[in-house]
């Protein structure tokens, strides 16, 4: 991880906002909030993230990088340095730095609602303030870190939701009860994430609503962050897994033989020994996904595997049928279709047609939200169960929705089309923004004051005013605790506001001083079904 002087984690106007803010201000509030959604789909954003950002940050980054392992006069040097060299000499105060490394520790109090909870736009999710009177420039100093750090987990919690809600539906439908959901889908994004950093965040957030993943150090991340232990719970699961390099050398060489051979030389023969193997040899004991499109898909399947059967109904396991290419929503039903006529299977107790327990179809390219709802969608068409299949979600469906939008042209026509909308910190025009500060005179009188925006530009243009922050403290509470409505009331005080709020202390005085488990995240997250 790149280390530098912890105060340094910020946009540069934020080194000198100290020095404007008016004098005498003791305390200031600040809400993190999701102010609109560009994505038609979401109406809500679910809370995640913030504990690992207060252990990986607020405390180890800063008491390795400025408090507990560096001297004072280090710490307010490389500071000084960078601010001066690149913003001129004279501008910043450097002493606020010095007292703050005296202080030993962030003077900052942290509430926020429970983690896996789905906040509705415009509601505050947390709030920042200070606990020393002579810090309140702090919490804004720290806007540019945390609007970094936490728009993307909450985005990544929110697809595996959205893809959790689309499960549900259709194993409610056709689906026995005791099917669990939680192996429905599993994330491979790491390859194509944004770094380690984001495949950890992008992966945490999918387990919240699912237990398959590809990304192996997600499961550590989990641990550390998140009081889980993969000994005694299902933290994430991992697939035995073939991929092309297998298949595709397993193919060109025969090690039996010692033989070579060249691609238009393959002869089929070769697929079926090793898939032979894998079922006998190598995994006799252990469910497998095999990828069978290397050479031609529908020659595995339809001719390949029936001579195989024998020894599929016989494995201890089951045998996944994996495509991966073609379109995926054609290529998995129809693989579906095709394992029932030569496997067989039941029917459950909606009704529905369930492979043999040996065998399923598997694919996991180009799945998004609405081609997983088609391909369940088929399935019930045609009377097969959603458990049929097992998808796999990559990198796309991380960082990028596909929705069709609608183009006037201002003639007498409009067309649609399917457009890409990227995710973003825009996504849910997520800001911080200061909403309350407390003034003390050199006689001990406080003054409370509601500190907001109300852009006039942003109200003429018609946009919804959604720049307008809130006015004061916000309480958040419930509008029907029955169906998990939650809304709020701001012009409070902060002890007004915490008086009767869902908000709770999480981080204080550089110290977590509630901790959740991932297990309480996803009950919160999943109604306790998860």
């Amino acid at each position: 991880m790149f280390r530098t002087n912890a105060l340094l984690l910020k946009d540069f106007y934020k080194a000198i906002h100290c020095e404007l803010l008016p004098k005498g201000m003791t305390k200031s509030v600040s809400y993190y909030t999701p102010r609109m959604s560009r994505v038609r789909i979401w109406d809500g954003v679910v809370n995640f993230g913030l504990q690992a950002f207060c252990k990986t940050y607020l405390i180890d980054y800063f008491n390795e990088n400025l408090f507990n392992n560096r001297p004072e006069d280090e710490v307010v040097e490389e500071y000084r340095h960078y601010i001066e060299l690149t913003m001129g000499k004279g501008i910043a105060d450097f002493e606020k730095v010095r007292n703050l490394h005296r202080l030993g520790y962030l003077p900052i109090e942290i509430v926020s609602l429970p983690e896996g909870m789905v906040v509705p736009i415009h509601c505050p999710i947390f709030g920042v303030t200070n606990t020393h009177p002579d810090f309140a420039w702090l919490g804004q100093a720290l806007e540019s870190l945390i609007s970094a750090e936490m728009w993307y987990p909450m985005i990544c919690a929110t697809v595996g939701h959205s893809y959790r809600e689309v499960v549900n539906k259709w194993y409610d439908k056709t689906c026995d009860d005791n099917v669990p959901r939680r192996r429905a889908l599993g994330n491979f994004d790491f390859r194509g994430d944004q770094g380690l950093d984001a495949a950890l965040k992008a992966g945490a957030g999918w387990c919240l609503s699912f237990v398959n993943s590809a990304t192996v150090p997600v499961v550590p991340y989990l641990e550390q962050n998140y009081n889980c232990d993969c000994e005694k719970e299902e933290v994430a699961f991992g697939a035995v897994s073939t991929e092309h390099f297998v298949m595709c050398s397993n193919s060109a060489y025969d090690t039996d033989a010692n033989a070579l051979y060249e691609y238009e030389d393959i002869d089929p023969h070769r697929e079926r020994v090793f898939l032979r193997k894998l079922l006998t040899e190598y995994y006799p004991k252990t469910s497998f996904s095999c990828v069978c499109d290397s050479y031609d898909y529908w020659n595995v399947v339809n001719n390949i595997l029936p001579t195989l059967k024998k020894e599929i109904l016989e494995h201890d396991g089951c045998f996944l049928v994996r495509g991966d290419s073609g379109d995926c929503v054609k290529v998995v039903t129809e693989t579906v279709f095709r394992l029932w006529d030569i496997f067989g299977g039941t029917v459950n107790s909606k009704g529905y047609k369930v492979l043999d327990p040996h065998v399923k179809a598997l694919y996991g390219d180009s799945i998004t939200i609405q081609r997983a709802d088609k391909i369940y969608q088929i399935l019930e068409e045609n009377g097969f169960a959603a458990q049929n299949v097992s998808l796999g979600v990559g990198s796309f469906s991380m960082h990028c929705i596909e929705e069709e939008v609608e183009h006037d042209l201002g003639l007498d026509y409009a067309f649609k089309e399917n457009a890409l909308l990227p995710f973003t910190r825009d996504t849910f025009g997520v800001a911080i923004k200061a909403v309350y500060a407390e003034f003390t005179d050199e006689n001990g009188n406080v003054s409370k004051v509601p500190v907001y925006k109300d852009p006039k530009t942003d109200r003429d243009a018609g946009g919804g005013n959604f720049k307008k922050s809130q006015k004061g403290c916000c309480a958040v509470n419930w509008r029907d605790k029955w169906t998990k409505k939650i809304t709020y009331v701001d012009g409070l005080t902060w002890d007004e506001a915490m008086e009767d709020t869902l908000m709770e202390t999480v981080f204080k005085d550089g110290k977590l001083v509630k901790e959740t488990s991932l297990a309480e995240v996803r009950s919160m997250l999943n109604d306790g079904k998860f």
